[in-house]
């Protein structure tokens, strides 16, 4: 069922171009061809959110990162009107980004390509967005991926940030 959402959602390049194929088709022929291209591939997927009024967007990322070659990455966005605390919008965030990589998984893992989840939450408790820190990692580890938050996680920090700004 989740790989079945990911792949009926709307997703973008950078450029602003729709991917008209469902997702896993496109991640498919992008691992093709990078890897004919002899570049080593790692994917990162992550979410950020931003509050606009009485409307939250989101906007989900997949990024690839070819070793010592940049990136590229395949974006989703989407809005949402439900009120949310900010530890229910963090693990919001995060639940977009497991689904995706759930979506993912079989096929990265068939192509031997590493996959990391990326959460948009403070390790330092100073920060309001640390309220979810706990739950998050015990739910992306849980799921047997492997988890970065800031300031490692750029995915959903810098990338994905971008998208809802």
């Amino acid at each position: 069922m989740v790989a079945l959402i990911c792949n009926f959602m709307i997703w973008r390049k950078f450029n602003g171009e729709v991917i008209n194929t469902p997702i896993i088709a496109e991640v498919e022929e992008t691992i093709e061809k990078e890897t004919l291209a002899g570049n080593k591939l790692k994917v990162c997927i992550g979410t950020d959110s931003q509050v606009k009024g009485v409307v939250t967007d989101f906007a989900t990322v997949i990024v690839f990162l070819r070793e010592k070659k940049g990136g590229f990455m395949y974006i989703h966005q989407e809005s949402s009107s439900q009120k949310m605390s900010i530890k229910e919008r963090m693990l919001t965030e995060v639940q977009k980004s497991i689904e995706c990589a759930y979506s993912l998984c079989d096929l990265l893992d068939l192509y031997d390509v590493d996959l990391e989840v990326h959460a948009d939450i403070n390790t330092n408790p100073m920060f309001k967005s640390n309220a979810a820190l706990h739950e998050a990692m015990g739910y992306i580890l849980s799921m047997g991926f492997v988890f970065k938050a800031k300031p490692e996680a750029f995915a959903s920090s810098y990338c994905a940030n971008k998208m809802v700004q």
